[in-house]
Parts: structure tokens; C-alpha cells; sequence
């Protein structure tokens, strides 16, 4: 996929907004370009030979609050990348209404291929590279795609011995704040923090539509942190979640009327765990077995005639090759991006409801925020205090993209851009 195009194209859209509701071009031009763009040669001895990799951090917008955002390891970090991600960032941390600006980063290179020492070796010289820009009040980086609370132990580990050998004289927990997504000093509740979040706006909007949970069918695609707890808390809540898949395909429970049954989540997940994928997973009602059960491709279970879509895997998986097919009437964006602009356009003027991912998984960096406020003031909040919280933020944030969006007579996406730029342009 050409990141590229997903800035220009995020770029594109946003000035269209702007044009469209009178903002001031000149100030989303200047909001539009990142502060600064840092790249940095991390030079690792791997047996008897020396390699350089690439490390990245784009640091869009502190408009609002330090920059924040995510480090991922990918074979496909680069520059336009991390610049359009980090222009996301700012418009979904100004949406969920966190005190926070916008950043991404990475390093360009495949964890698959690397021992873990190695690993540690890496994230511990790219936390040296770009320590001067990093910092509580300054750039607070966070887990992203191959990255997990171990890396970002190494990481804060290396940035406090940097920041002790400065001299800076910062209390031990406010140096924690510089990184979110901790193993130690994290948040509780933070793994299930983007899941619970989506399923929070899910209840929001099916009291808008008046839709009954319990007549509410679901097709949730990618199973991983964010799928997973999406489809249990959502199944929690009384919705039929009907179908789930991974990167090797979905599964759907059929009875002998060739009507869906609701799978049994937290059954899915422990067969998965002991499989290694889903297929073979049937279970509904507390027991697993094959009858009625069918394995799809992740490209079915988007045509699935479900009331409501969750894409919570890869970008642009909804695009204008499958878009005609699409029958759901809601569509949940978990993933960043899984909907193209031309699809969005399409299936808008159809009638179906889009929550964009601005909003829908904005609840990790919400997360991210108390598990920073909690380091700042030294405290460790309870779980279900983390949830409380949490379910109020989303709550607001959605609230006021809703309002926005009747009150413009637009859709959800346009909604949320305006809800953020009203904020980042005051």
C-alpha cells in the first residue's frame, strides 16, 4: 500500500473540510505539515557483519499537548508512513479529547528475522538516537504493530539511565511518563482498552439507531488484541457476534434453517490459542464441535448479511472491488484506514453508517493518557476506575461527533475531522 497516497489522500480530504465549512486554509496548511521529521541510522553487529537500520519519528502537531503516537517494527516503515500516521494521531487524540498532539514512529526491519537480544539492542539504540526529543511533556511514544510492553521496558529502561547520566532532575515515575503501553508502570486495563472503547461507541450509536442488542447481528474481522475484545465485550453486552476471523479466514455457525448462531467468544479464543488459528473453532453455547460450522475467507465474511461490520485488521480492506457487495447497514472502523475514500463515498450515499477509526479506536491513546496522568501524579488507578473513565471519555467523544454530524446534516467522518479541527485550529 502506498503510504504515501494516505497522506496526500488524508491531506486532500482534510482541505476539502476545510474548504467546505470556511475554515482557514492558510491555518490548515500550516496544521497539515509536521513539526519535524526525524530519521535516524541505528547501526546493529549482527554475527560478523554490521547493519543499519532505519528508525523514524514524525512528530505532526503539539497544538493540544505533547506529541504522542505510536513505535511499530515493520519491513515497511519509511518516512510517508510515519507522517501520515502521525497526522491521524492529531486529529484522533483532538476527537477523544485527550490533552495530547500527534506523532508515529518506527524502525524499518522485521522482528521475525531478529533474536530477541537483538530486539533489545535495537529499540535501546533508537531511544540514544532520538533521546533529545523524547520526554514527558514533550514526545511520549507508545506500543504499535510488533511492538509490546517488553520493547517499551527496554526502551524507557534506556531513556531514564539516558536522562539520570543528563542530570535531569524529573522524579522517577514522571520519567516513566515518557513512554505509555508499559509492562512495568503500566495501566490496568490497557490491554483491553481499544476493544472496550469500540464496543462503547457500538452501544452509543445502537441507542441512536434504536437498535436491540440482542436483534443486532456482528461479523468482527481480525482477531487479534483489538478484534478479540471487541467481539467479547460486544457479545457481553447481548450483541450476536456471528462471524470473527484472522489473517487465515473466518468462521460462521450456521443452524439446520441456515440461520447464524452467536459464537461463544471466550470458547473461540481459547480453541484459537490452543490451534493457532480459528478454523475448527465452532463453538457456540459453551461447546465447540463442527456441526453448522463453516470456514469463510476474510473476503465472505465482509459480504456477510449482518446488521453491523467490524473491520479491526488491515487498512482498505472495504474498497471499490468489494463495496457493491457490502450488506451490512453499520460499519465500526477498528483498524486505521479500512474503508477507501471511494468506498466511504459510496456506501455513505447508500445509506449505511460509518463510524470512522478516528473515533471507533480511539480509545488506546485514551488509555494512554490516564496511564500518563497516572505515572505524572504517581498514583496507580484500579482497572474498573481505568474503565470508568475511560467510558466517559468515549462516551463525550462520541456525543459530540454525533451532535456534530446532525447538527451539519453530514456523515460520522466529516463529524469527526470538524470535531477536531474546531479544537487544533482555535
Amino acid at each position: 500500500m502506498d503510504q504515501q497516497s494516505v497522506y496526500q489522500k488524508s491531506r486532500e480530504e482534510i482541505l476539502e473540510i476545510g474548504k467546505k465549512y470556511n475554515l482557514s486554509q492558510n491555518a490548515l496548511e500550516e496544521f497539515l505539515e509536521p513539526d519535524r521529521i526525524v530519521e535516524v541510522k541505528i547501526p546493529i553487529k549482527l554475527g560478523s557483519e554490521t547493519v543499519t537500520f532505519r528508525g523514524y519519528r514524525s512528530q505532526h502537531s503539539n497544538i493540544l499537548g505533547p506529541y504522542k503516537g505510536g513505535l511499530r517494527f515493520h519491513p515497511k516503515v519509511n518516512e510517508d508512513e510515519v507522517m501520515g500516521l502521525s497526522l491521524w494521531m492529531s486529529l484522533k487524540t483532538a476527537v477523544v479529547g485527550v490533552p495530547f498532539g500527534g506523532a508515529k514512529g518506527g524502525i524499518s526491519l522485521d522482528p521475525k528475522a531478529l533474536s530477541e537480544k537483538q530486539l533489545e539492542e535495537i529499540s535501546r539504540e533508537y531511544v540514544r538516537r532520538v533521546y533529545d526529543i523524547l520526554g514527558p511533556q514533550k514526545d511520549v511514544p507508545a506500543p504499535d504493530v510488533n511492538t509490546n510492553p517488553k520493547i517499551i521496558d527496554w526502551m524507557i529502561d534506556e531513556y531514564i539511565k539516558l536522562a539520570r547520566k543528563d542530570g535531569i532532575k524529573k522524579s522517577l515515575n514522571e520519567l516513566y511518563a515518557t513512554f505509555t503501553g508499559k509492562g512495568k508502570n503500566g495501566l490496568s486495563g490497557r490491554t483491553e482498552a481499544t476493544g472496550f472503547g469500540g464496543v462503547v461507541v457500538l452501544k452509543e450509536l445502537a441507542k441512536k439507531l434504536n437498535l436491540d442488542p440482542k436483534n443486532t447481528t456482528l461479523a468482527v474481522m481480525g482477531f487479534g488484541n483489538v478484534g478479540y475484545y471487541f467481539a467479547d465485550l460486544a457479545s457481553k453486552a447481548g450483541f450476536k457476534v456471528v462471524a470473527v476471523s484472522d489473517s487465515k479466514g473466518g468462521i460462521i455457525k450456521r443452524d439446520s434453517k441456515k440461520t447464524f448462531i452467536p459464537l461463544d467468544i471466550p470458547l473461540v479464543y481459547e480453541c484459537k490459542m490452543e490451534k493457532g488459528s480459528l478454523n475448527g473453532c465452532y463453538c457456540a453455547g459453551g461447546v465447540c464441535d463442527t456441526r453448522g460450522g463453516q470456514l469463510i475467507t476474510n473476503e465472505e465474511l465482509l459480504m456477510l448479511p449482518v446488521d453491523i461490520l467490524i473491520p479491526a485488521a488491515l487498512e482498505d480492506v472495504i474498497n471499490e472491488n468489494n463495496m457493491q457487495n457490502i450488506k451490512a447497514k453499520v460499519i465500526v472502523e477498528m483498524a486505521n484506514g479500512p474503508v477507501t475514500p471511494k468506498a466511504h463515498h459510496y456506501l455513505s450515499e447508500k445509506g449505511v453508517v460509518i463510524v470512522p477509526d478516528i473515533l471507533a479506536n480511539s480509545g488506546g491513546v485514551a488509555a494512554s493518557f490516564i496511564e500518563w496522568e497516572q505515572n505524572i501524579q504517581n498514583k496507580t488507578y484500579k482497572k474498573d476506575v481505568v474503565l470508568k473513565r475511560l467510558e466517559k471519555l468515549m462516551v463525550k467523544a462520541f456525543e459530540s461527533v454525533w451532535n456534530t454530524a446532525k447538527s451539519k446534516k453530514t456523515n460520522l467522518k466529516e463529524a469527526s475531522y470538524l470535531v477536531a479541527l474546531k479544537k487544533i485550529l482555535k
